[in-house]
């Protein structure tokens, strides 16, 4: 008796697991789900032989219908979104080398191994569990067909109605619901991917001369350099926000004093928690690239992007800086980059601080001395990624003498007295701190580095990816991210005065807000680009 009202408790608890971790309460398992009801129907109705085969069936049903649900609650938790079927299983292996990077290779390979065991538990006991009910039922036949009647004559009463309790309807149908909705997202991702192909062959830009992009920067340095996680919760948020206004209030007023203007607004991320590559890639192609397979679609191609409008033109040397980079990326060839300087390529002997290979201040300071402080016949456009406000957000560097980063060795010890990544990632509080920290950290990094090295010709935007994770930035956060670009040259910030953003590197609340797809476009025709379309 007490196996099977076990047995019970998993099958219903399974049709009314929630797919986000905020409504995984126990009210919200206080409902009759219609499948349960439907289920008993169907074995009461059947022969044992296709009874056993059919309670086999629904064991299965519900192991992929947990599954999904638990894919979900991490989706949710980390990227803001649902687990898509047809796009995801791609991220997978990223999660891992993250877990890998983070918490080392042991924990990697028992997290990998205990998922698998994990879905195939979940598989064993759901069949068990729907056998164990099916011969039940079927012993108890006269007994729980009546129960099923009531039951679902209750479920009737209760949908018609529209009765509730504790806030959610009686009647459920969660767990055919979430299928559904898997199922109806699986296949709008297809057609979307169809219909993102021809999209992608049509650019603004696409047949304009060299000679007529980007005049008004000949002549200007310019880097464009996105902080990892960089978000308007940094900007807002209570607990991360006194820290890091202050930080870019000082920054506005430091660079001010070495002769620098600033002007900052927001861009909507095609991404959120994670998957940065899709923020880079929708700001410099001017599409909205929020998904893995639209990645991969553009990045194969030939669309324009910001960084090799400035290859095309033959008058900048064209660099991409990317500390994170640890393997053969061929999306160097898409981004128009002459010469990539990889985590391999920037002479870094010290510790990684989780999964930043090396500290924002050696990466730049790396940059100055192999790349940006050479004498070279062309200016220099740069393309700079900067990992030190990853997750998990510990440890942290700390800012040192720039005439101290030698080969990176000065941060052992920094390294080592910093939180260990296991204390923080599952603290919110600690995490929502330390992220704080580690935006001040990179923010002070780029500044300091523009103090000392910028020159008159430097122009510097600098911008987020996307938002830190919804156990940091709130399950309700925008997809905002500051940018902001910076230069001596008085006329080039007259370039984008319309666009009515706030003076200094701290945005306002109220400062213009763009999608991140629309930055390439503003961008080439502030800076004198004639557009001339190619249709594809």
């Amino acid at each position: 008796m007490a196996t099977t009202a076990l047995a019970a408790v998993l099958v219903l608890g399974a049709l009314l697991l929630p797919n986000t971790l905020p409504a995984l309460k126990a009210a919200g398992f206080a409902r009759i789900p219609a499948e349960a009801v439907l289920g008993a129907v169907v074995v009461l109705a059947l022969p044992r032989r296709p009874r056993l085969v059919a309670a086999v069936l629904y064991g299965l049903g519900l192991t992929a219908l947990t599954t999904v649900n638990l894919l979900d609650m991490g989706f949710n938790e980390y990227l803001g979104r649902g687990f898509n079927a047809a796009l995801d299983w791609d991220l997978l292996p990223d999660a891992q080398a993250y877990v890998e990077d983070t918490l080392g290779g042991g924990v990697a390979t028992a997290a990998a191994v205990g998922a698998v065991v994990l879905v195939l538990l979940v598989a064993a006991v759901m069949v068990a569990a729907s056998v164990r009910l099916a011969e039940a039922l079927a012993r108890h036949r006269i007994r729980a067909s009546k129960g099923a009647l009531i039951a679902g004559t209750v479920w009737v009463a209760c949908s018609a109605l529209g009765l509730t309790l504790f806030g959610g309807p009686i009647a459920s149908e969660r767990g055919a619901g979430a299928l559904k909705v898997h199922a109806q997202r699986t296949v709008e991702s297809l057609r979307d991917e169809a219909a993102f192909v021809r999209q992608s062959k049509a650019d603004t830009f696409g047949n304009t001369p060299p000679a007529e992009l980007l005049p008004d920067l000949r002549g200007k340095d310019v880097i464009f350099t996105f902080i990892e996680s960089y978000g308007r919760s940094a900007v807002e948020d209570p607990i991360m926000a006194p820290g890091v206004d202050r930080t870019l209030d000082a920054g506005t007023e430091a660079l001010k004093k070495a002769g620098f203007d600033a002007r900052s607004g927001w861009l909507t991320s095609a991404t959120y928690g994670g998957s940065s590559w899709l923020g880079h890639s929708t700001t410099m192609s001017g599409l909205w690239i929020d998904n893995q397979r639209r990645y991969r679609t553009v990045s194969a191609g030939d669309h324009l992007t910001l960084t090799k409008a400035f290859q095309k033109t033959g008058a900048w040397d064209t660099v991409g800086v990317m500390p994170g980079v640890q393997k053969g990326w061929p999306e160097e060839k898409w981004y128009g980059l002459d010469k990539l300087y990889d985590a391999f390529d920037l002479g870094y002997r010290g510790p990684k601080f989780s999964w930043s290979t090396m500290p924002d201040q050696y990466a730049l300071e790396a940059f100055q001395r192999q790349v940006h402080g050479k004498k070279r016949d062309k200016p220099l456009m740069s393309f700079v990624i900067l990992t030190s406000s990853h997750q998990p957000w510990a440890p942290i560097p700390e800012m040192v003498g720039w005439d101290e980063l030698g080969d990176g060795s000065v941060f052992d010890a920094i390294q080592k007295a910093g939180n260990k990544a296991s204390d923080v990632i599952t603290d919110t509080t600690k995490s929502r701190q330390e992220y704080g920290r580690s935006i001040q950290y990179s923010v002070t990094s780029l500044t300091q580095w523009l103090q000392r090295y910028g020159t008159d010709d430097t122009v510097l935007v600098f911008l987020g990816d996307h938002q830190p994770i919804a156990r940091v930035s709130g399950n309700h956060a925008s997809r905002d991210v500051p940018v902001s670009i910076v230069a001596k040259d008085p006329e080039v910030l007259d370039k984008v005065a319309g666009w009515k953003w706030t003076e200094g590197l701290k945005p306002d609340r109220d400062a213009p807000v763009w999608k991140m797809s629309s930055f390439r476009d503003r961008f080439l025709k502030a800076f004198g680009s004639t557009p001339r379309p190619s249709k594809g």
